[in-house]
């Protein structure tokens, strides 16, 4: 009878200790944080993270539950791999970003080791990508300079006809093969850089179209009126918009979709005029809702609600790209260092930008839960590389 209540009271401070270990290591990593005044110190430090976090990325959780984690885990619910996918898509994007600047061996070889074990010899991918959101990761591999797209052209190649799959009867990309009848403004960041990176390399001229007409069918059925800026989802039959307007991740994959999309596309090209028009006109919209303090929130529109880091590294990306653009520049290059100066005050002592929401449940489901995100870290590292290298 002693030895079963030993085990019982065993199994109790287990459990205790699952959901008590993270609730402790956040109180203790956010001790004197966002301490960083110098912005190469700062610079140094996310990326240290970064690089380490690549081929050890940190589980993000579906739920917001912290207590009773366990019953999560053995359900199969703590995790997802869709959502692994574009935390560690961020990362690439980041350090790949850090390489153009400069060379650095750490870097080049946790990436080289973030290759070798995701593709096989024959350059595909070890576990396919069932769900769009795999084509972020597939853009992000395009992105590496140092590396020669053809060698995984078969994942590339993979890629592509997956999302093809995708394409539902109105001709725009659907976000679950499950969900015909919606299309998300998630969808817009997964896909439509690759698509436009994908098109020109392999002279695919269908992917560029479907990019762009992703990216114009959510301008046109998708946008909140006068104030542009995008609802969670929208239903294909009726048009009705979904979920919330001003979601702060939103804005950030819509705005990631974009502007990455439109600097891929050659001057010249037959649709860069109508998507610098696209970029200029959202980019006014997102310096509307931008804080005093840098910062925008989880829902933009409430100046009540919780700062988001995850919206404020995206659209702070989006914003320094988009001061390549005469009649916005300075606006956008001050909302782009302003952004910095918000990541750096929610920086912990280690590196690790703190107080990202969480991933989102459902449409109009949102995270309460704020903390580190690979996904922002990725970004911060392409946002402070790209101010640092010049507009």
């Amino acid at each position: 009878m002693i030895i079963v209540s030993l085990i019982i009271v065993g199994l109790i401070a287990i459990i205790a200790l699952i959901d008590a270990v993270p609730l402790w290591s956040d109180w203790f990593g956010r001790i004197r944080i966002g301490r960083y005044q110098n912005r190469k110190h700062w610079e140094s430090s996310i990326v240290r993270v970064g690089s380490e976090w690549l081929n050890k990325t940190p589980k993000i959780k579906v739920t917001d539950n912290t207590r009773l984690v366990f019953i999560d885990m053995l359900r199969g619910n703590y995790t997802k791999s869709a959502i692994q996918q574009w935390q560690e898509a961020a990362l690439l994007l980041g350090l790949s970003e850090q390489l153009k600047e400069a060379k650095d061996d750490t870097i080049q070889s946790a990436i080289n080791q973030y290759l070798n074990t995701k593709f096989d010899s024959n350059g595909q991918w070890r576990e396919k990508p069932a769900h769009v959101d795999g084509a972020i990761l597939a853009y992000a591999i395009m992105k590496i300079d140092h590396v020669d797209p053809d060698r995984y052209k078969q994942a590339l190649d993979y890629t592509w006809n997956m999302i093809r799959e995708h394409i539902g009867e109105d001709g725009t990309v659907l976000y679950r093969k499950g969900m015909k009848d919606y299309r998300y403004v998630d969808t817009i960041g997964f896909i439509c850089p690759f698509l436009v990176t994908y098109g020109l390399k392999y002279k695919a001229d269908e992917c560029i179209q479907l990019a762009v007409k992703q990216i114009q069918e959510y301008e046109k059925y998708g946008m909140l009126e006068r104030h542009h800026i995008p609802c969670h989802a929208y239903q294909v039959k009726g048009k009705l918009p979904l979920g919330l307007y001003g979601w702060g991740r939103g804005l950030g994959w819509y705005a990631i979709g974009l502007i990455d999309a439109w600097q891929e596309l050659p001057a010249g090209h037959e649709h860069k005029q109508a998507l610098t028009d696209s970029v200029s006109k959202f980019a006014r919209s997102a310096l509307a809702f931008q804080r005093e303090s840098g910062n925008w929130n989880w829902t933009v529109t409430r100046p009540e609600s919780r700062a988001d880091s995850s919206t404020t590294a995206t659209l702070g990306w989006f914003l320094a790209n988009a001061a390549k653009i005469g009649d916005i520049s300075q606006e956008c290059s001050k909302g782009a260092n302003s952004a910095v100066d918000y990541l750096m005050k929610v920086t912990r002592r280690n590196g690790a930008v703190d107080f990202s929401q969480g991933d989102t449940k459902d449409i109009g489901v949102y995270a309460m839960l704020f903390n580190r995100l690979p996904f922002t870290q990725g970004f911060s590292m392409r946002l402070i590389a790209k101010i640092r290298g010049g507009q």
